[in-house]
């Protein structure tokens, strides 16, 4: 049936529609009182559209619909459908996280566990938790305090004698039909869920009720029981701080937008009291055609398909559809459910609370907020006491294995930024064996008079990745120079076994006055940037030099195999172990048919050679 056709047919009955592209893929989904009266909007004059309808209705080549009983129908399937199909064109609900929730199965003697995903499998879900570790901790809480099951094996009372987690007192024992009634495990299921939808004063009162009960009773053991969980539950609900109107059970919605950006906040209240937050973010909102009510609508229809529904929701606006979304909540909660947009006292209070926190995520999410480096140039200026602005920076690290290799590394920093066409690296030249001070001090001297004779600028400030030893041979080398007091030479100590941090800091001339100052500062933060850059240098060229030596050692016992066809062969595989890979086939444009195969047949021998080793082996051992 062609499109014109289609619309023509089109009922009058509420129901949802889905549009389609040309491949036939769900594009859009939206909701209608009036099927035929909405989905014809969108193929009459264009004039009044938004572009973002306008791209839609372009690209839409067929549809399908499904007729409802009601609005409420409606806006259920219309959620479910949008959740099932993700069409590109709908405002999804993006969660940035999967955030754990709490489980408690639907079995005869229920457990809680931690989930991750929600499925409709009869199970009572709560959450999300956040953050993801307030799960686990609730979780410990539960095990504790109610002693629920945390086994897998099937409940049904015929075993002997509990397990240990009974003697620990973290489990009922339902398993052993005379420790533990079924009526005795259904009332701390009973618990354990008030506990999670955070009606503590609620489950507190019960809890008093029963201590009572059993002290009447002289069950003194028992009513010493529910003395301390009250005393428990009490404790965790007081360690909430943020208290509204008590006896509330409320969700808070508040949103911050900049052009195509959103950052939405929710505040879970429970009892008067703020027990959780959630954030949800938008990246690609179409600017000029943004509805808030209609982004209202559509964000809570989708959020409140799976998750607890509460007796009020408080949102920033009134939107168009809040009086068929309270009929669907209030039937899927089966009890009412209002919807409110404050406008005056604490709830609106409240509401601009929500929505200064989802200001703050937002910048946090997606506004990189730069330093101004001039100010962090002038602080390390007065930290360090520099009598020039450091605007140009340069810093030395020695890298080597017990002499080996022994390289070092120097980055450039102008006004605090990396210069990296001005890093440079040494092979140290002068130092036989593991020697970090004459290392340090010959790649200083070395680095200065080769400035002094190009006539280069240089450095305001210049860091030494080590401690007096490293710092002395360094200003040793600026003297021999006639560069002392010139520039300022500073130490960056490590703290024991945790070379990657910066301890304290050094100036030279001031060893016994060490530095330290506020490690979340952006003076120290530039610091820790520097001496990571510096170490990355040194380490990598150390790492090349020594790649580059294991691969001239192997290849010099293969005639034929000269310096030149040995560079040839690093830059072509990159490593030693991909020669020894390489066919004959590979090899022979680089080096050669002759050459590629006597390289092959060395490394086929080597490896001949490690086989029998491992045959014979076992053979060893068996006499």
């Amino acid at each position: 049936m062609e499109l014109e056709e289609k619309l023509k047919n089109l009922p009058a009955a509420p129901g949802v529609y889905l549009h389609k592209n040309a491949e036939g893929k769900i594009i859009y989904i939206g909701k209608a009182k009036s099927l035929r009266n909405r989905v014809r909007q969108y193929f009459q004059s264009s004039r009044n559209m938004d572009a973002k309808t306008r791209e839609l209705v372009r690209r839409i080549k067929d549809f399908e619909f499904i007729v409802v009983d009601n609005e409420v129908e409606a806006l259920v399937l219309e959620s479910n459908l949008i959740k099932l199909h993700k069409p590109r064109y709908n405002i999804m609900l993006k969660d940035d996280k999967q955030y754990p929730h709490l489980k408690v199965t639907k079995e005869p003697f229920p457990k809680v566990v931690i989930t991750r995903r929600v499925v409709k499998d009869g199970a009572t879900y709560y959450g999300p938790m956040l953050p993801a570790s307030l799960a686990r901790k609730t979780l410990d809480l539960i095990n504790r305090a109610f002693q629920m099951r945390t086994c897998d094996i099937e409940i049904d009372g015929k075993l002997p004698r509990p397990c240990l987690e009974y003697h620990l007192k973290r489990c009922l024992a339902p398993c052993v039909k005379e420790l533990c009634k079924p009526e005795e495990y259904a009332e701390a299921v009973r618990d354990v869920k008030l506990l999670l939808e955070g009606k503590n004063k609620e489950l507190a009162d019960e809890l008093e009720q029963r201590m009572w009960h059993f002290a009447d009773k002289q069950n003194y053991e028992l009513a010493a029981k529910y003395r301390d969980l009250r005393a428990t539950v009490l404790a965790l609900a007081e360690q909430q701080k943020m208290a509204t109107q008590p006896d509330r059970d409320v969700d808070m919605i508040g949103f911050y937008r900049e052009g195509r950006r959103l950052a939405l906040q929710l505040f879970t209240m429970r009892e008067g009291k703020v027990v959780g937050r959630r954030e949800f973010f938008w990246e690609d909102l179409d600017e000029e055609s943004f509805n808030e009510s209609e982004f209202l609508g559509e964000v809570l229809s989708q959020y409140y398909s799976t998750d607890y529904v509460p007796r009020e929701i408080h949102v920033p606006h009134d939107f168009e559809d809040r009086e068929v979304l309270e009929k669907a909540l209030s039937e899927r909660r089966g009890r009412k459910v209002r919807i409110l947009d404050p406008k005056r006292g604490r709830n609106a209070e409240m509401i601009r609370l929500v929505e200064n926190n989802a200001r703050i995520a937002f910048e946090q999410r997606f506004r990189v907020l730069k330093p101004d480096m001039q100010k962090v140039l002038e602080e390390l200026q007065e930290i360090l006491e520099l009598p020039h602005f450091p605007e140009r920076i340069e810093s030395f690290d020695i890298s080597n294995i017990s002499g080996a290799e022994n390289v070092a590394g120097i980055v450039v920093y102008e006004n605090g930024k990396p210069s990296r066409a001005e890093y440079r690296r040494f092979i140290i030249k002068s130092v036989e064996g593991a020697n970090d001070f004459a290392s340090m001090n010959e790649a200083v001297f070395r680095r200065y008079k080769r400035l002094l004779a190009e006539e280069k600028p240089l450095p305001q400030l210049v860091f030494i990745d080590g401690g007096k030893g490293q710092l002395s041979a360094a200003a040793a080398a600026l003297q021999n120079l006639d560069l002392e007091g010139v520039i300022t030479l500073v130490g960056l100590v490590k703290p024991p076994k945790r070379h990657s941090e910066i301890s304290h800091l050094l100036r030279y001339g001031s060893e016994d006055s060490p530095i330290y100052f506020d490690a979340g500062s952006q003076a120290f933060r530039l610091v820790q940037q520097i001496r990571d850059e510096t170490h990355k240098t040194a380490v990598q060229y150390h790492r090349k030099r020594r790649e580059m030596r294991d691969f001239t050692s192997e290849l010099t016992a293969i005639p034929g195999v000269a310096e030149k066809r040995k560079m040839k062969l690093l830059r072509n595989f990159g490593s030693i172990e991909r020669i020894a890979k390489a066919s004959v086939e590979e090899l022979s444009p680089i080096v050669g048919a002759k050459t590629a195969k006597m390289i092959f047949e060395h490394f086929e021998r080597q490896r001949k050679l490690a086989a029998g080793e491992k045959d014979v082996q076992p053979q060893e051992n068996q006499m």
